[in-house]
């Protein structure tokens, strides 16, 4: 009867450490946002966007916003090809590079033969509001330190954000080039917020 209770005993401790184990599998973890690359390279560019004197013309603001919206997403994207380890989060940290370092290039060449004319005040007003909302979104995101899942959460949030100031563009803009590029920032951004969040739902351990 002892051998019994003894084995009984042993069967049920075993079972309960899988489920503690199993638990701490699941727990969330957290890293705090001061300590975290990813979120260190998103409170700069947030800085220097909030210190750009605004012009009041929409396709001028918006043209000098993307600029530094994109060499955020760049820098945010480069430590993920130095950090990370998962091969589709750096095929798509790569992609970015590309296509934003090309975008950044259109945007000078636009400003540098663009002189501010218009007024739209109400432009300046509302992307400055997404702008805090980008703030406030970004630091209520559950970072973990691992380099592959925080570079995928802050950037659909990045995304998202550069998707609102885009149609904030096609709403207040009128050159058809800037107009043209805030449609492809839409789609394409789309697309990969779509793969970013299939992998952190395939990935939510990682």
């Amino acid at each position: 009867m002892k051998n019994i209770l003894k084995i009984l005993s042993l069967a049920l401790l075993m079972v309960f450490a899988q489920a503690c184990s199993k638990d701490d599998d699941n727990q969330i973890t957290i890293q705090e946002h001061d300590k975290n690359q990813m979120m260190t390279i998103m409170h700069q560019m947030m800085d220097k966007m909030n210190a750009m004197q605004m012009t009041k013309d929409p396709d001028n603001d918006f043209a000098m916003m993307m600029k530094m919206h994109h060499q955020g997403a760049i820098d945010m994207a480069n430590a993920e090809l130095k950090d990370g380890t998962d091969a589709t989060m750096k095929a798509i940290a790569q992609k970015m590079i590309t296509a934003q370092t090309q975008e950044i290039a259109q945007l000078n060449t636009f400003l540098q033969g663009h002189a501010a004319h218009l007024s739209v005040p109400e432009f300046d007003t509302k992307m400055m509001v997404g702008m805090e909302k980008m703030g406030r979104n970004g630091d209520l995101q559950i970072i973990n330190g691992r380099i592959d899942h925080d570079f995928a959460i802050l950037m659909t949030g990045h995304h998202q954000s550069a998707i609102e100031m885009s149609k904030m563009e096609l709403d207040y803009g009128t050159h058809a080039e800037m107009k043209t590029m805030a449609s492809k920032i839409i789609e394409d951004q789309e697309k990969e917020i779509k793969e970013l969040q299939e992998w952190l739902l395939a990935n939510n351990n990682k």
